[in-house]
């Protein structure tokens, strides 16, 4: 497959695995305690590694809006970055998103034209070319800038890609428009009128070619020369005798019609499509408009230059998720994303960095919680409620001599620990004993164990941050019908080397045996 190549790109595509894993601190907490919805502040680099032991395979829909490089001067991020930069800035990222993403879960990146081929390219090597969905055209615009010097910019990309194949995509609700073709109605029900023929000719299908009886004049009833009836001559019969066909109000009429009844339709819903205009998606112009009403600005200097509408991203979300589904966005900007999903049911986590994380983002997801009426509030019925958790990056976890960051607390690092060790995030919310979990069956089972930070209620080595034979008995008895191996952290081990072969023990002494993932 081509691959996508830059100054700096090698360095780029190791930016990843060395980026340190760090502390999520709850700053405060707002509205319901037990609602899993989180704003972060921080670099989203560093937070998306702080999010894999907790999320990583487990995201179901991922919308981000990225700085376009533009070279246009934004109040609040500096997309004036040079080409290769950009990339450099993006593939990272990308990576992490990936690993966070569900395996039926997607991926949906806006871009303008100054990007868009080279993201699709740089999407297409993070994700797979196979996994590659759509490139939805989205029209950001509905006014031309005449004064624009070449052609005038009236869309925006957005690159769709699964995980893999198992995403399904759902469709979209029926529009005012649509509900408005089943215009007629009988004693079965709405209807519409579909036409009776397709366009084959009598040579290709003889069998479609047939008269049909006006049951009112008694006329016969033929299909045009180029054309031939949609359903076998079978069918047709069924069709009259179940009360199918549609003749017109006065029932005279001289071409037959199939009645499409709304009550029977097996998918009441429409296919998505790439081609997304404003009426349908929202437009730049109204988003700036959400943005100052909530927050109560009146400049531009304030907003954010281009907000994506809050319709374009509960489109996104019709889409790719259900009710309860996790949403992320890793460029949060202003916090659409965030009340978007909020207002939809969803449950989401926000990224934002900088000091309008605190300005922006955290005073609209508020005004969310207090049942604001703007962006979709009326269309989805939104009268507030639920609550979120205000995060921010703390120190890391590795000191850069390798010791481990006095802060870090049991919890913490038996999360992390069992991420490394089986890359799935722990389904457990706190941990009170030594053992973490085991994977695995019978003999090939494997028990993993964390002795540390006083985990056995005392401090010192003899307290349970080493590995002794007098504490075994007490590890056995956390696990009495494991026959497997054992995999055991801690500070040291004062266990005699054959006893832990004869015991199927490895032990990994903290912090040299802990390798960043």
């Amino acid at each position: 497959m081509p691959q996508l190549t830059w100054l700096g790109d090698q360095a780029a595509k190791h930016t990843a695995r060395h980026v340190p894993y760090r502390l999520l601190e709850t700053v405060s907490q707002h509205g319901d305690a037990d609602a899993a919805n989180w704003l972060v502040r921080g670099d989203n680099l560093d937070a998306l590694k702080a999010l894999l032991p907790f999320y990583a395979g487990r995201v179901k829909c991922i919308f981000i809006d990225p700085p376009y490089n533009t070279r246009s001067a934004f109040e609040h991020y500096d997309d004036n970055l040079e080409h290769s930069q950009w990339l450099s800035m993006m593939y990272p990222r990308l990576e992490l998103l990936r690993d966070l993403l569900a395996e039926d879960g997607s991926i949906w990146v806006t871009i303008d034209d100054n990007e868009a081929h080279y993201l699709k390219v740089m999407m297409d090597e993070v994700f797979g070319r196979r996994n590659f969905v759509a490139n939805v055209v989205w029209q950001k615009k509905y006014a031309v800038a005449n004064d624009h010097k070449t052609i005038a910019p009236m869309h925006d990309h957005i690159m769709v890609y699964r995980k893999s194949q198992s995403w399904m995509r759902n469709l979209m609700p029926r529009t005012d428009e649509k509900d408005r073709q089943y215009k007629f109605e009988d004693e079965k029900g709405i209807f519409r009128s579909s036409d009776y023929t397709c366009n084959k000719t009598a040579e290709e299908r003889p069998n479609l070619y047939y008269s049909i009886a006006q049951p009112n004049t008694g006329a016969e009833i033929w299909p045009s020369k180029t054309r031939v009836w949609a359903y076998s001559r079978e069918e047709h019969l069924r069709h009259v005798a179940e009360g199918f066909i549609y003749w017109g109000k006065d029932g005279k009429g001289k071409t037959p019609a199939y009645k499409r009844y709304k009550h029977l339709l097996k998918n009441d819903g429409i296919v998505p499509q790439t081609l997304w205009m404003h009426d349908f998606a929202g437009h730049t112009d109204g988003s700036r408009k959400e943005v100052r009403e909530v927050l109560g600005s009146i400049s531009l200097i304030d907003d954010f230059i281009t907000p994506k509408p809050e319709l374009l991203i509960s489109r996104v979300l019709q889409v790719a998720t259900q009710p309860g589904d996790l949403v992320l966005d890793s460029f949060l900007g202003s916090g659409t994303t965030a009340a978007v999903a909020h207002k939809m049911g969803r449950r989401w986590i926000g990224i934002e960095m900088g000091e309008h994380a605190h300005t922006h983002c955290l005073p609209r997801l508020q005004k969310v919680l207090g049942g604001e009426q703007g962006g979709i509030s009326k269309a989805v019925a939104w009268q507030g409620g639920g609550g979120f958790r205000y995060m921010q990056l703390g120190e890391p976890v590795f000191r850069e001599d390798g010791s481990i960051s006095p802060a870090i607390r049991f919890c913490t690092l038996a999360n992390y620990l069992w991420f490394l060790e089986t890359g799935a995030p722990h389904t457990v919310a706190a941990f009170d004993t030594p053992l973490l979990g085991i994977v695995g069956e019978g003999e090939n089972a494997v028990a993993y164990l964390l002795l540390y930070n006083g985990i056995l209620g005392d401090r010192r080595p003899e307290s349970g941050n080493v590995l002794t034979s007098v504490m075994w008995p007490y590890i056995q008895h956390l696990a009495p019908e494991h026959r497997g191996r054992w995999v055991i952290y801690g500070e040291a081990a004062r266990m005699p080397e054959s006893r832990r072969r004869a015991l199927g023990v490895s032990f990994k002494q903290i912090p040299y045996d802990i390798r960043m993932k």
